[in-house]
């Protein structure tokens, strides 16, 4: 089942982290402690295209959703990522219609896109699905979000929203409050969230977006958000660490 259907048939706000190791093992750790996603991302980490395919391969066997932060706007990533078979990309840093409408049609299949037919790679399962099934599935399944995170770019919200092929939102709450000059608490900055918020609910878009701790998170699904990223695994490993020394330390006479 991919993202995009999992998400539109979930009774529940799905829970991920940010894949940011270049290592497998966090990949396990993190299936088996119940995320039912991860986003590998390359935007802040140093994660090759290679380690990508690695890493979702690992993940969609142990049962979780693979979406992959890519690079840039730029599009060079996602042909090769689709061909991998991830579940979803979020494409970072879009601030206009025409670039977001540029970066999903390269997420489709035409007549409404300009993806590559790649039915012999992993996505197609080297060709062993019917080709009907395998444009269906990438036309159908996969999700294909923009990352919103400039003022202007939420002022244009549900143009943006209304781009045929689009069905995920993502909103980056850091670099908002960097582009609008406001703290989050910020009363103008809340109707920013809450615009793009009621533009994906009218449109029924999944929106997304990170928060640090598993209150947040549970606020952020009490607002709407079908998707949320809680921390990452490079937190939560210096969290645990840092939390094992500070009470050894603590006990010492």
């Amino acid at each position: 089942m991919g993202f995009a259907r999992r998400l539109a048939s979930a009774d529940r706000t799905l829970i991920g982290t940010w894949l940011k190791i270049p290592a497998l093992e966090p990949v396990e750790i993190l299936a088996d402690a119940g995320f039912d996603y991860i986003v590998i991302d390359q935007e802040h980490a140093p994660l090759t295209l290679e380690f990508a395919y690695q890493a979702t391969v690992v993940a969609q066997g142990a049962g979780m959703s693979v979406l992959v932060r890519v690079p840039d706007r730029s599009g060079s990533h996602l042909q090769r990522l689709l061909d991998a078979g991830v579940d979803g990309i979020l494409v970072p840093r879009v601030v206009s219609v025409e670039e977001a409408s540029a970066v999903v049609r390269q997420m489709l299949f035409s007549p409404g896109g300009d993806r590559g037919v790649g039915i012999t790679s992993r996505a197609g399962r080297w060709g062993g699905t019917p080709r009907e099934e395998y444009l269906r599935f990438g036309d159908e399944e996969v999700m294909r979000a923009v990352q919103l995170e400039e003022r202007a770019a939420i002022e244009r919200v549900e143009e943006i929203l209304d781009i045929p092929g689009l069905n995920g939102v993502f909103l980056g709450m850091g670099d908002l409050q960097l582009s609008s000059g406001l703290p989050q608490s910020d009363p103008e900055l809340q109707k920013l969230v809450d615009r793009l918020l009621a533009a994906a609910q009218a449109r029924a878009v999944p929106a997304g977006t990170a928060v640090q701790t598993p209150e947040q998170a549970l606020q952020a699904a009490d607002r709407g958000y079908s998707y949320v990223m809680v921390s990452n695994d490079t937190s939560l490993l210096r969290s645990a660490a840092a939390s094992v020394v500070a009470a050894f330390r603590g006990r010492l006479p």
